[in-house]
């Protein structure tokens, strides 16, 4: 796909581009998440992040539609909820999703949690790896998996995850499960960037003075972070001129040492739910 310049973008493992960051609609209301996805459309957003749960595909779809944009050059990427698992209920799943975004294909279609307890999710892989070969999710991943349930189902099934989205940001760096996904050509998207506001970013050693060394807010520290981990990363907002800010952080870098200043922040604070606990 075309990225917008001066943006970034990784190569997934389907040998697809992926803009590295992107518009998250997590709790966002469907009466007003129509207009936010048009707003970030219009400053230059191009991949924007959904999910069956989130109850707003169909205002995503609306916008998308009302952009006159080429479908081409937007990446979209929604998620199959827990309830929903299974070999015959995900082909309906998605196939729900479609038509609520009015698409005939994602761009990206994710597992939204393992749910172990439901002890599904080896079998909707192997029911997403078939989506994938129809043509009605281009890409193929997961969300909120542990090394164990990603070794389980890359030995069931054949295509490896192109992505694995995780609770990620300063405090809670997830160092581990990346060591394991990264190698195997899995990348990894943060959710929570900027830790959902359940701590103070401000409170972070040494954030604060980076931030006015380099004549940034906070946020735009962290969000260049994750950009420089090789991270893609959603932050969610509902106001248009924090979508201008967050998305203000491709003409600057941080340096090595700016870079092991947010490492070090890393305290293994998990704000959200474990993985092993997501069986809703």
């Amino acid at each position: 796909m075309k990225i917008p310049d001066g943006q970034l973008s990784l190569t997934l493992n389907t040998g697809d581009t992926i803009p590295q960051l992107g518009l998250g609609v997590f709790k966002v209301d469907d009466d007003v998440c129509e207009q936010l996805v048009l707003d970030a459309l219009e400053v230059g957003y191009r991949h924007i992040d959904t999910a069956m749960i989130y109850r707003n595909e169909a205002a995503v779809g609306r916008a998308l539609a009302a952009s006159g944009i080429a479908r081409d050059e937007i990446f979209v990427t929604t998620k199959l909820w827990n309830s929903d698992q299974g070999t015959e209920n995900t082909p309906v799943a998605l196939q729900t999703s479609l038509e609520l975004l009015g698409l005939d294909y994602v761009d990206l279609y994710l597992i939204h949690w393992p749910a172990p307890l439901r002890d599904d999710y080896v079998a909707t892989w192997l029911a997403l790896e078939e989506l994938h070969a129809q043509g009605l999710a281009k890409a193929i991943g997961v969300s909120n998996f542990e090394p164990e349930h990603l070794e389980k189902i890359m030995e069931a099934g054949s295509i490896t995850p192109a992505i694995n989205q995780v609770e990620l940001h300063p405090a809670f760096q997830q160092r581990t499960p990346r060591a394991f996904q990264e190698p195997l050509g899995i990348i990894t998207e943060a959710w929570g960037p900027l830790g959902q506001g359940k701590y103070e970013l401000s409170e972070l050693p040494g954030l604060v003075e980076l931030a006015k060394a380099k004549g940034r807010s906070i946020q735009q520290i962290v969000l260049r972070w994750h950009l420089q981990e090789g991270v893609v990363v959603f932050p969610k907002t509902a106001r248009k001129e924090r979508l201008v800010e967050n998305l203000s952080v491709f003409d600057f870098d941080l340096t090595a040492e700016e870079m092991d200043i947010v490492a070090a922040m890393d305290i293994n604070k998990r704000v959200g739910t474990h993985p092993d606990d997501g069986n809703w």
